[in-house]
């Protein structure tokens, strides 16, 4: 296996967003841990399902505005540029809110898809689009999320995928139950990194 590009997730891989998911899930009406854009599709078309998306969309302005991100992500994509390494977004979020969070941050990616672009992660169509625009086997792809949908998504089509656990060393409680789904585990940047270049020299 050789390594040629890496996928990223958005909110809480590459930023953090203080997205609340919760709270969206109270304003929208779905229940407590309810996957909130499959609960949205499920609302029939009309008035409510309008007042659903509205909310959905100020919650994810409001995040894309504050988002920061998370310690070392850009020296790490300066890296993968050193190393001619492609570098990808698929984010089960909108086309305005990244594209606010990323003129804010001056970031630039050979791909950026949203759920507009293809069907929402776990569905894997959107990281294989990917590999197809990069003329990429998925095998020689890394997906790098952290969330199960990420882990799933990439699984789905073929890459090894990462989880991201921000300062998993000083929270390790905060390593989900179904971790073992993932290839790797890295609580930051720096081990990110050390992988990368690690799987770099395997190839």
């Amino acid at each position: 296996m050789s390594l040629r590009g890496i996928i990223f997730d958005m909110d809480g891989t590459l930023v953090d967003s203080g997205l609340d998911f919760d709270a969206i899930r109270r304003d929208i009406g779905l229940p407590e841990r309810h996957p909130i854009l499959e609960g949205v599709e499920a609302i029939p078309e009309g008035p409510e399902r309008e007042r659903a998306l509205e909310i959905l969309h100020r919650h994810e302005h409001e995040g894309a505005v504050r988002a920061t991100p998370y310690p070392g992500v850009a020296q790490l994509l300066e890296r993968l540029d050193q190393l001619s390494l492609r570098s990808g977004v698929l984010t089960r979020n909108s086309r305005a809110s990244v594209d606010t969070t990323f003129g804010q941050l001056g970031w630039t990616f050979d791909t950026v898809l949203t759920r507009e672009d293809a069907p929402a992660k776990p569905d894997p169509t959107g990281v294989l689009a990917i590999c197809q625009d990069w003329d990429m086997a998925p095998a020689d792809v890394l997906f790098v999320g952290d969330y199960l949908f990420d882990l799933q998504a990439g699984h789905n089509a073929g890459t090894r995928a990462v989880l991201f656990v921000p300062d998993l060393s000083t929270r390790p409680e905060a390593l989900p139950e179904w971790s073992d789904e993932a290839d790797w585990v890295v609580g930051g940047y720096d081990e990110l990194h050390q992988l990368i270049e690690k799987l770099g020299q395997e190839s």
